[in-house]
């Protein structure tokens, strides 16, 4: 039997992941903090993603950034998947330091046990990687070939004109997937720890005899997802929105565009990375490869939950954001056989059904703007 640890195994991905493991025979660790803003207040009695794994995991609370309890957590473990870490593209622009220490110090502090102390059996490492290191997606100039425009600037942003531009491309460029080779150049704290973690694992990890698989997951959703966070989640933040009676304000022309991927093929893909000796020391990405756009799911959400809102495209904007960023699939296809199961509308059906069943929460989205735009970064 493998003995598997996941380092933020009490959060959305982490319990779906644990609880198909344990149906597939394995034994499961979590350690986790069970942060506030993401179980609530009184998380060992209320979190429904918690109470899904309790009893059925070796459950350690606390913070990869304890350097004794991860030395505990690691002792008779085969397999680490890391998922801990703060999360959230806009708030790690001001709360700079906690995503420094929690994402990039975390991951050095469990790369550095296992390789000072040759006493511990781990063979493979997953790491959550993102599709935030790419920042901007991959673009095809008609003059330049691909392009890799850079980040967007207020001066750029202001006048109401939010798809990129590339230095000596007079013609309109031509969206097209993310590979794993595309330029990494990440427009946020987020995507820089996010970069450096996963290059930690797969520079260390090779280096002591453990093998590394990195997936760049794209936007995760699904039902369990967390309804009250304010800072990920554009479908939760949407829903509790519509939920409460509250309009929708979209950013921008509504027209951005990302890759929503359902819970069930992200865990399916990392059992593939856990399982599959053809994973070892590959980085990939994990989504549907069809970029959605924001009117898209603010127009499905709204029809789902037969709420009469109104949507507003108001023009503002977020700095750090993307414009654009869908996945190719080419290569986990190729090696591990993976495939998406749950197109966007399907998916949308059962996380709306989902949140039908869930009792309204109180929507903390207009603090969490408040917030931002005293930190100078909504405009």
């Amino acid at each position: 039997m493998k003995n598997i640890l996941i380092t933020g195994g009490a959060g959305f991905i982490g319990s779906n992941l644990a609880l198909k493991l344990i149906n597939k025979g394995y034994k499961i660790t979590v350690l986790d903090t069970l942060s506030q803003q993401i179980h609530g207040d009184n998380p060992q009695t209320t979190s429904p993603l918690y109470l899904s794994i309790y009893n059925k995991v070796t459950f350690i609370k606390g913070s990869v950034t304890d350097r004794d309890l991860m030395a505990q957590a690691l002792r008779g473990i085969d397999i680490v998947v890391h998922f801990a870490a703060e999360t959230g593209t806009g708030q790690s622009m001001y709360e700079i330091e906690k995503y420094v220490q929690v994402n990039i110090g975390g991951t050095a502090i469990l790369l550095d046990i296992l390789t000072n102390d040759k006493s511990y059996n781990v063979k493979k490492i997953i790491i959550a990687s993102s599709r935030s290191i790419y920042g901007e997606g991959k673009y095809i100039s008609e003059e330049l070939g691909a392009v890799y425009p850079e980040h967007r600037t207020s001066a750029f942003m202001n006048g109401g004109d939010f798809e990129v531009k590339y230095p000596g491309a007079s013609k309109p460029l031509k969206l097209v997937a993310t590979d794993e080779e595309s330029k990494i150049h990440p427009s946020s704290v987020y995507g820089i720890t996010k970069q450096n973690q996963e290059q930690m694992v797969m520079t260390v990890c090779r280096t002591i005899g453990i093998a590394p698989v990195a997936f760049r997951y794209q936007n995760v959703y699904g039902p369990g997802q967390s309804l009250s966070n304010p800072y990920t989640g554009i479908l939760s933040i949407f829903s509790t929105l519509i939920k409460n009676g509250k309009d929708i304000n979209i950013f921008e022309d509504g027209e951005e565009s990302r890759d929503f991927v359902f819970i069930d093929d992200v865990v399916d893909a990392t059992i593939l990375g856990i399982e599959k000796d053809e994973a070892n020391g590959q980085v990939f990405n994990v989504g549907t490869g069809v970029p959605v756009t924001v009117n898209q799911v603010a127009a499905t959400l709204v029809k789902n939950y037969g709420v009469d809102v109104n949507i507003t495209v108001t023009g503002n904007y977020r700095l750090g954001d993307i414009r654009h960023n869908f996945a190719d699939l080419k290569k986990i296809k190729l090696l591990l056989n993976f495939e998406p199961k749950i197109s966007f509308n399907q998916g949308m059906e059962l996380f709306s059904n989902w949140v039908n069943k869930q009792q309204i929460q109180e929507s903390k989205y207009e603090s969490s703007i408040a917030e931002m735009k005293e930190k100078g970064l909504l405009k």
